[in-house]
């Protein structure tokens, strides 16, 4: 369903009195105190963003997100907490099926529940912005998405990544295929009926090229160094076919740099798979866990720019008269949370919420912008006591970490390790899962009312202008 919020001019008036916090004009601008006041009668004037952008923290749920504040000391708030309004979004994707009604899947992964945000429907798990199918390795109905939609209007786009940028949560933008696993020409063995030599879209990476994204920044460059075997590029690697198409090409943080002009689309390819993670620390272990210990920061090498300064590039290099849209990824959050790497989960969402500072930055100064943060599934960390013991353990995995506040703040994780019943968990931690809780979303300018409540991820389509 379209969330749409129309409000009188009169109405407006009407809550600026009742918060005693100044008024409203017609055109929107208010004068008085207080930034969520002004956020709210900014977000009831009935107009839409010119630009939008959304940020999205891989598998942020509600822990992770708590985790990183409380690090940082519980008085220092975080920039995600600037957002005025917040709202929640269930998460849930649909099973294989001959047809509709499709059975929910309650713990998705992240292609489905980008899609959800992409297009606006469900998928299956691992499918790229198609629908759902009777089988895995059946393809489904390409669905159009939210950044296809917005080059039809003429608006410049973006996709920014530190995860490869051919990973799920970049690809749902301007990809369609049925696994999230082809991402790159030498890896179409399981998309076989998707690939340019017999007609199809190609790999991921092939799509994005073909897009002309005006901005594409991440990691990945493995995929792109594959060699086409269909089509007009056959015979160039992808990255080398992006170039024929115009694209600027660039590896290195001195490299984006250096990117002056947007007159041409830039591919910013940083490390050969993922980015380097921001922070190091203690192992998780079984248990009690270590001895409480801060986390190492500054670990990012200096050749891969931040994934604040990737955000502000592109946002510099997106800005024009007719608007953008903008994806922003902070891709290791969940990464990390997969390995039990608590440090590593902790500094790349700090990193995250920089990226967002950025964003809301450029909002205050250009309140015609929607700024949307959310997550696309929860994760398994959980915050617990640091001081149990004996059958108060925790049964998984987890680590204790010394905060900024100089208090140990425990991480556990326990969604894998099953070591057979009546055992212990397996002595090495194997991929922790995701979880199927609702994912917080916050927002602040033009739309923005939209968050508020409990909703699904696919109406975020429509928030974000579908």
């Amino acid at each position: 369903m379209k969330r749409q919020v129309i409000v009188a001019v009169a109405g407006v008036a009407a809550l600026t009195a009742a918060v005693g916090a100044g008024t409203a004009s017609a055109d929107g601008s208010f004068n008085g105190s207080g930034a969520t006041e002004r956020a709210i009668v900014q977000a009831l004037v009935d107009r839409h963003p010119t630009n939008v952008i959304y940020l999205i923290g891989d598998g942020m749920g509600t822990q992770e997100i708590t985790a990183a504040r409380y690090y940082q000391g519980v008085h220092n708030k975080l920039n995600v907490d600037r957002l005025a309004l917040t709202g929640f979004d269930t998460t849930w994707s649909v099973k294989p099926a001959a047809a509709a009604p499709y059975l929910p899947d309650y713990d998705p992964d992240s292609a489905s529940t980008g899609t959800m945000w992409a297009t606006g429907r469900k998928t299956i798990d691992e499918r790229i912005s198609q629908g759902p199918s009777t089988a895995i390795d059946v393809p489904g109905e390409n669905y159009e998405t939210v950044l296809e939609k917005a080059q039809k209007r003429g608006l410049k786009v973006g996709d920014v990544s530190t995860a490869e940028i051919t990973d799920a949560t970049p690809a749902v933008l301007s990809s369609h295929i049925s696994l999230r696993g082809c991402q790159g020409p030498a890896n179409m063995a399981a998309c076989a009926k998707e690939t340019k030599a017999v007609g199809g879209l190609g790999s991921i990476a092939e799509q994005q090229v073909d897009h002309k994204i005006d901005v594409l920044l991440g990691g990945g460059r493995g995929r792109y160094d594959q060699t086409v075997t269909g089509g007009p590029d056959a015979g160039k690697t992808v990255a080398q076919a992006a170039q024929a198409k115009g694209f600027q090409y660039v590896t290195d943080a001195a490299g984006l740099a250096a990117v002056k002009k947007a007159d041409k689309p830039v591919l910013g390819l940083f490390n050969a798979s993922n980015m380097a993670v921001e922070w190091s620390g203690p192992a998780a272990a079984l248990g009690k866990g270590n001895a409480p210990a801060p986390c190492v920061e500054n670990q990012r090498p200096a050749n891969e720019p931040s994934l604040a300064d990737m955000t502000s590039k592109a946002i510099s290099l997106l800005e024009n008269r007719r608007g953008f849209f903008l994806q922003v990824e902070g891709a290791s959050i969940d990464k990390q949370d997969h390995a039990t790497n608590a440090c590593g989960q902790v500094g790349e969402t700090v990193a995250f919420d920089k990226a967002i500072g950025v964003a809301l930055d450029y909002q205050r100064s250009h309140p015609n912008t929607l700024v949307v943060v959310s997550a696309d599934h929860a994760h398994t960390s959980q915050i617990v006591s640091e001081d149990a013991s004996g059958n108060g353990l925790p049964t998984g995995y987890s680590t204790n970490l010394t905060t900024k506040d100089g208090a140990t703040l425990t991480l556990t994780y326990g969604t894998a390790g099953y070591g057979g019943p009546g055992a212990a968990p397996a002595a090495t931690a194997p991929s922790q899962q995701h979880t199927g809780a609702v994912v917080p979303v916050w927002a602040i300018g033009p739309g923005s009312l939209a968050v508020l409540g409990t909703h699904d991820h696919t109406d975020l389509f429509h928030t974000l202008g579908g």
